[in-house]
C-alpha cells in the first residue's frame, strides 16, 4: 500500500484478525467503513513515570531503577491497562512538550519501537498528538538501538544475561495485540528490572 502523506502512515492491509475485532460484537461494518476505522490510529492512556528531560528512570511501580547520565528525550510510561510480553505494563513513550511525573493522558499510539532487554520482546507504543515524521522514527529507532546498547552494559554489570537491541518500527495495533489485558492478578512485574 502507498504512503498517505496525510495521514502520516502507512495504512496496513485489512486481515481477518482486524475484521474479528472491529466486527466482534456481531455489528456489520462496510469495507469502505473498516478501512477508515483501521486508518484511525488506537487511542491509550499513558501514566508518566519519566518526564522528558529527567535523568531518573522509573519503572511501572514507582522505583527508581537508575539514573542515566543522559536526560531522557522524551516523555515516558506505560499503558496501566495492558501487560507487555516482558509481564510488566506496557512501555509507551509521549512525544512533545515535558509533562509532570504521574500526569495520564489520552494519546494517538502511531507505532512501536520493538526493543529486546535480556532477551525479552519489550514493544514502546509511540504516542502524541499528530504521527511521527519519517525523521523522527529513524531518531527514535537510532535512540532506542543507542540506549539497548548501554542497556547491555547495565545488564552485564548487574549479572544478567541475554541479548539486548531495537529491533525496529511495528504498527501500535501489533504492539498492542501482542500484548494483554491487566487483570486484578497483576501485582507487579514478575522479574526485576
Amino acid at each position: 500500500m502507498s504512503r498517505d502523506p496525510s495521514m502520516g502512515f502507512t495504512p496496513q492491509p485489512i486481515g481477518a484478525s482486524d475484521r474479528a475485532i472491529l466486527c466482534g460484537a456481531g455489528l456489520a461494518y462496510s469495507p469502505a467503513a473498516l478501512s477508515a476505522a483501521l486508518r484511525e490510529p488506537p487511542e491509550v492512556e499513558v501514566v508518566i513515570e519519566v518526564p522528558r528531560g529527567s535523568f531518573l528512570k522509573r519503572g511501572s511501580t514507582g522505583h527508581v531503577d537508575f539514573i542515566s547520565p543522559l536526560p531522557c528525550p522524551f516523555n515516558y510510561g506505560s499503558v496501566p491497562s495492558h501487560i507487555g510480553q516482558e509481564g510488566d505494563l506496557l512501555d509507551a513513550l509521549v512525544l512533545g512538550p515535558r509533562l509532570p511525573l504521574g500526569a495520564r493522558v489520552h494519546v494517538k499510539a502511531w507505532g512501536a519501537v520493538t526493543l529486546t532487554d535480556r532477551g525479552m520482546s519489550d514493544d514502546k507504543l509511540v504516542c502524541g498528538d499528530c504521527a511521527p515524521t519519517a525523521s523522527e522514527r529513524r531518531n527514535l529507532l537510532r535512540f532506542f538501538g543507542f540506549y539497548a546498547r548501554c542497556k547491555g552494559l547495565l545488564n552485564a554489570w548487574r549479572s544478567r544475561p541475554g541479548r539486548n537491541a531495537c529491533d525496529g518500527w511495528c504498527t501500535a495495533r501489533v504492539a498492542l495485540a501482542r500484548a494483554r489485558l491487566r487483570d486484578d492478578a497483576w501485582r507487579g512485574p514478575p522479574i526485576e528490572f
